[in-house]
């Protein structure tokens, strides 16, 4: 019986790659999950593991190869399936024994895509602890969600592998279930060293567009730190790389003040590792500013209208649909009006083109104990306000708890952005890459304003667009704004789609 290696799916709007490495070779024995093959796209370096162990039998696209989304990339033949655990069986069996034969691994789940490795945060059991079958374990941390590992089977936890703080590829052990409840004596500061001879002792080699990258930055091999399978470095390590040296003397400046700081200051300092979210937080930021042209304009909203609505409503509006009313649903339904009229702020560059977006994927930026994230809610122009509510809300609850997966924060449109819950009067935003347009939400308080030659107090709100000049020009910025204070100031111009 033969199994098909075929090509995962790449990402959004990536429909090809070009193979860059195979690590095996046709008759070579291969484990499940174990690497194959590294795919090279204009965005990311994909890894291909073994659908299923057995031997490779054939590798239909070769070094160098352009391949589609699905294509067949060899074969794997399973008679060889027995031949090829064997080291492995042999290698663990000291460890399996105390178990009885009956322990079950805790391998790491699947981390989503073009994620391929994860920090162990928290272990909610401990070696001798009994588990139920699905009963949560562990809590990995990526640079993009938090994951939960639950337990494969009952039974108890006879061995932590990697425990809090290590950083794990995608096909790692974390630990092992026994069901007889016998527990394994090591201690992971134990198998730390024996683990280090395994890596140590392979011929490691990076793939061909690493070792360019590397050639062409002119930098050598140990300033590289491989994150890829078995400390293979990646073509974004070498651009890890060659921006670290490139930022280190204009670091040095920077870090030299440290130096006479009091001995009695530094007791009171507190230094803590960034985690993997506020890592990406800040180079997606970042990078956000060194790519686009980054421009703000500004107006404000008189929010009399939307208030008087939301009060007359909020309470009817509730009983029926469930949620309560907020000002989100009235913002969110006049960013879908403007950007019918200027679908330059829904669209994004990729390339030389312009790709305009015939549908809002509206993401609504929202404030979480470990950092900022963007879940997106998807063809909101099509949703009533009620679901539009329904939605945030439900969102909002999982970005707070850290269950969002990866596909609910991708793929967005747009983006809205509140920095009035916390009290702010009036601050640019920076774009989410590769949108186009962000809109800046502020604090709603009482002004006086000039209305019909008298002056009125007024609930005012300042409205801030953030917009990638590249594609959008200021009139269209303009617009856009203009529009949506139009809709906010009389809610029934969405009604007559005016």
């Amino acid at each position: 019986m033969t199994t098909e290696v075929r090509v995962p799916t790449l990402g959004e709007s990536v429909t090809e790659a070009t193979v860059a490495t195979w690590f095996k070779k046709p008759g070579e024995p291969v484990a499940a999950d174990e690497m194959l093959c590294e795919l090279e796209t204009d965005k990311v370096t994909v890894e291909v593991p073994a659908p299923a162990a057995g031997v490779l039998a054939e590798i239909v696209a070769a070094e160098g190869d352009t391949v589609g989304v699905d294509a067949l990339l060899a074969t794997i033949s399973e008679s060889g399936e027995a031949a090829a655990p064997a080291p492995a069986a042999a290698a663990e069996a000291p460890a399996a024994a105390p178990a009885g034969g009956d322990s079950v691994d805790v391998m790491v789940p699947a981390l989503g895509e073009s994620v391929t490795e994860a920090t162990v945060s928290t272990w909610f059991k401990a070696v001798g602890d009994a588990v139920a079958q699905d009963e949560m374990l562990c809590e990995l941390e990526t640079d993009k969600v938090s994951v939960e590992v639950p337990a494969p089977a009952a039974g108890v936890l006879a061995e932590i592998v990697a425990p809090e703080g290590t950083t794990v590829d995608a096909t790692a052990k974390l630990a092992v279930i026994s069901s007889s409840g016998a527990v394994v004596a090591a201690t992971p500061a134990a198998a730390a060293p024996a683990a280090a001879p395994a890596t140590a002792g392979k011929d490691i080699k990076d793939g061909p567009a690493a070792e360019k990258a590397m050639a062409e930055a002119g930098i050598s091999r140990d300033q590289v730190t491989g994150t890829g399978k078995d400390g293979r470095a990646t073509k974004a390590d070498v651009a890890a790389a060659v921006a670290s040296a490139a930022a280190a003397p204009a670091a040095a400046p920077a870090a030299a003040p440290r130096a006479p700081v009091p001995a009695d200051d530094a007791a009171r300092e507190e230094r803590v590792k960034m985690t993997r979210l506020r890592q990406t937080i800040a180079r997606r930021l970042k990078d956000a500013q060194n790519t686009a042209a980054i421009l703000t304009t500004y107006n404000e909203v008189d929010m009399t209208e939307c208030m008087a609505l939301r009060k007359e409503y909020k309470d009817l509006f509730e009983k029926k649909h469930g949620v309560r009313l907020g000002f989100m649903s009235f913002f969110t339904k006049a960013c879908c009006h403007a950007l019918k009229e200027v679908p330059e702020v829904n669209a994004e560059i990729d390339g030389t083109d312009i790709v305009y977006k015939n549908f809002v994927h509206m993401g609504i930026a929202a404030g979480t104990p470990q950092g900022l994230v963007v879940p997106v809610i998807r063809d909101a122009d099509k949703m009533s306000f009620a679901e539009i509510e329904g939605a945030i809300a439900e969102k909002g609850k999982r970005a707070r708890d850290g269950k969002l997966s990866m596909a609910e924060m991708q793929g967005g449109t747009f983006t809205i952005s509140n920095g009035g819950v916390y009290g702010s009067l009036m601050s640019p935003p920076i774009l989410t890459p590769p949108q186009s347009g962000i809109l800046g939400m502020h604090k709603i308080q009482d002004r006086p304003m000039v209305i019909n030659g008298e002056i009125k107090i007024r609930p005012m709100m300042y409205l801030a667009l953030s917009y990638d000049h590249r594609i959008v020009d200021g009139k269209g910025a303009v617009t856009f704004l203009v529009r949506v204070k139009e809709a906010l100031e009389d809610p029934r111009r969405l009604l007559m789609d005016l």
